[in-house]
């Protein structure tokens, strides 16, 4: 039988590209431990990368256009940081060294949502995405300046009901913009009454939003204590059906911190969706200028001047300083806590890891460049209080989970599967620590070698690459 010149060439393509081989993918890693919370896989194997997404999961060799030997590392999901305030350059370039691919400022939130995206739109190293900040909403309700924290009448007053419906129009107008959640800082507003803070969340409901909530007080002192303040935000969920989220559970709890997790978990067994988060440091950081420094803080926190530190100097404070300081406003580290309150938010079950990081010139709390090292480093290698598995979960997938129900997308972040996103961070997890301090926060942490964000390498070699932008929006859907 002849066999024609079309048969002739299939025929050597068949032995060129033998049955069930494929092109190269455009990054391939290797050899790499891969741990994957939503499957709980643990196991050595490669991955292949394409346009952005993980293509390929496999125990057979892959080719790709770039190769990664990850052998001896940790391929993980990208961590998801759910409370980072500093969203700018010099940030980003910190979260990613300690191995964050999305950072999201959903506390304290924006007031102008489509300008706050434009703002970063093609120039972002990481995912981006914000909230509809309540803080911004009162403020703007009270003609007011819209800044970072209220300090004028915002902070000082409880609001009209006209000011109420303002607020409420305001955040509505937010969330059609595609704001991920609703952000509170009521502890920055105290003369917000109940009612105004139940009419915000009855607005985040109707759009399916989390509220991300910085309660209306601290500490344990009564009335007034942070058990208090966390039954007022589980009444509003239960009320309302919008989600809630709490902010750092450990630094706004102090000693209270395992009676207020006893109440999230109940709350969770009752059928509220209910989460919360903390960060791994023994101090938190705020304005000075802010209402939480009202008279009476010493016994809401059970601290002194010399408890406090300025972020620009380093310098602990005295009541003179305090005085002067509260005058002109700037940050201040905050030492209200322990290490045994610290250790039982991140040991719970219920905590997501997230950072409430900010740096500006390199000032600020190293919390910023050191969160998530920090825990592997420290809480999972040195005082195994985490399983690395357990960790990976608090930093990549519950965070995911906490926003799916109003961003679909993120069902494609935390994640190491077909089709998910190619946000991945891969680590040493014999070297990975934090080398940021109060005394010196802008240091990059250790033993992140290599981070991709939609497929696009952002570190390589432990080195950041200059000049690329692969960050893309997190934003929820129009419901229009």
């Amino acid at each position: 039988m002849r066999i024609g010149l079309i048969g002739s060439i299939l025929i050597l393509l068949a032995l060129v590209f033998p049955s069930g081989s494929q092109s190269a993918y455009d990054l391939v890693i290797l050899n790499g431990r891969v741990i994957d919370p939503e499957s709980r896989t643990d196991e050595v194997r490669n991955l292949g990368i394409s346009n952005g997404t993980i293509k390929a999961i496999s125990t057979s060799k892959l080719a790709g256009r770039t190769v990664i030997d990850a052998r001896g590392l940790i391929v993980a999901p990208g961590f998801i940081d759910l409370h980072q305030h500093g969203q700018d350059d010099e940030n980003y370039r910190f979260k990613a060294m300690d191995g964050v691919t999305t950072a999201l400022e959903l506390e304290v939130g924006t007031g102008d949502v489509d300008a706050w995206y434009a703002q970063r739109d093609q120039k972002s190293l990481i995912n981006y995405g914000v909230s509809a900040g309540h803080l911004a909403a009162r403020m703007a309700a009270m003609k007011e300046p819209v800044t970072f924290l209220p300090t004028g009448e915002a902070a000082r007053r409880a609001a009209t009901d006209a000011e109420i419906d303002d607020m409420k129009r305001r955040l509505e107008d937010g969330l059609r913009r595609g704001a991920i959640a609703v952000g509170f800082g009521i502890q920055y507003t105290p003369n917000a009454s109940r009612w105004e803070i139940l009419e915000m969340f009855r607005v985040a409901a109707r759009y399916g939003a989390s509220c991300h909530v910085h309660m209306r007080h601290a500490g344990v002192k009564e009335p007034g204590s942070s058990i208090n303040a966390l039954e007022e935000v589980i009444s509003c969920a239960a009320l309302t059906g919008a989600p809630l989220h709490v902010v750092h559970i450990q630094s706004t709890g102090g000693p209270a911190t395992p009676k207020l997790l006893q109440m999230i978990g109940e709350a969770k067994s009752r059928g509220l969706d209910v989460t919360t988060e903390c960060y791994p440091y023994i101090a938190g950081m705020t304005d000075i200028k802010s209402a939480i420094f009202n008279e009476g803080w010493q016994e809401v926190f059970n601290i002194d001047y010399k408890d406090l530190q300025w972020a620009a100097t380093g310098e602990r404070l005295t009541k003179e300083s305090f005085d002067r300081y509260r005058k002109t406003g700037g940050m201040v580290a905050v030492f209200s806590m322990t290490e045994e309150v610290v250790n039982a938010a991140i040991e719970s079950p219920l905590t997501i890891i997230a950072s409430d990081g900010i740096l500006e010139k390199g000032k600020g709390h190293p919390r910023t460049a050191g969160t998530y090292s920090r825990v592997l480093g420290n809480y999972v290698r040195e005082k195994r209080m985490l399983t690395l598995m357990d960790a990976l979960t608090k930093m990549t997938l519950m965070p995911a989970q906490r926003l799916e129900r109003r961003v679909p997308s993120m069902k494609n972040k935390g994640r190491i599967r077909i089709n998910a996103d190619a946000d991945l961070t891969i680590f040493d997890p014999q070297a990975i620590t934090d080398r940021s301090t109060f005394q010196e926060p802008a240091q990059y942490a250790d033993g992140i070698k290599f981070v991709l964000v939609n497929g696009t390498l952002i570190i390589k070699d432990a080195q950041l690459q200059p000049g690329t932008y692969p960050g893309r929006p997190i934003r929820a859907p129009n419901p229009n």
